[in-house]
């Protein structure tokens, strides 16, 4: 991958100086897994910063028995910063729900080439802050009705990862259970607001393309406001 793509895909590297991203990428490892694939496992050591170069991953924790996803992530975003910061086994999973490629870069290296870029170790904290941010708004959200929970979650998913179609986004068809755990509502809701969406010609499905098309984003952006 070119230093000029790598760095238009990866907010996280737009400030990086060129030395920087070539050097990544000269020690950078490549990794292909399928959809349903554990890509990282809770308690492992964390070892690698990974950026997700195509493809969409959900982050889950496990409560008991059960598996709660807490985050969707999808193309130029990244994860594995929490466990190699602060030498810790990691809290949570991360599970590819499509097909997915990842680089990564070992904690040594990585560590090492924020000490030397400045504008790469101001650039992630921004951007672990703006994570807190986000997290803060959804804190905020839980008295909020679930069909503005769930227009927010689409309108993020939408912003972040979207590709952008006429007056639309396309997200992927993200399963309902792992859309419901993310947004902290029911799947029994989530089934019938995006039931509802559907109808109002808001949204559309294809299971065979595996996507979702935010076919009115303004109204969905409308709705999500309504907090």
């Amino acid at each position: 991958m070119q230093t000029e793509v790598f760095s238009e895909l990866f907010p996280l590297m737009s400030t990086a100086n060129p030395q920087t991203i070539e050097w990544l990428l000269s020690v950078a490892i490549d990794h292909e897994y399928p959809a349903g694939r554990a890509v990282l496992m809770e308690d492992a050591w964390g070892n690698a910063l990974y950026f997700l170069v195509s493809g969409w991953v959900k982050v889950r924790r496990t409560v008991g028995e059960d598996s709660v996803a807490i985050a969707i992530l999808g193309r130029g975003d990244f994860f594995g910063e929490m466990a190699i910061l602060d030498e810790s086994p990691r809290s949570t999973d991360v599970i590819a729900l499509s097909p997915v490629k990842l680089l990564s870069i070992s904690r040594e290296r990585f560590i090492q080439i924020l000490f030397k870029d400045p504008q790469l170790h101001h650039r992630m904290l921004q951007l672990m802050v703006r994570r807190l941010r986000q997290i803060n708004v959804r804190l905020q959200m839980r008295s909020s009705p679930p069909a503005v929970k769930l227009a927010h979650t689409l309108v993020t998913l939408g912003e972040s990862y979207g590709q952008s179609l006429e007056n639309g986004k396309e997200i992927y068809n993200i399963p309902f259970k792992d859309l419901a755990d993310v947004t902290e509502i029911s799947v029994e809701e989530t089934t019938k607001i995006m039931e509802k969406l559907h109808e109002k010609g808001w949204i559309k499905i294809d299971k065979i393309e595996q996507s979702i098309y935010l076919a009115n984003f303004k109204q969905l952006v409308n709705l999500a406001g309504k907090v």
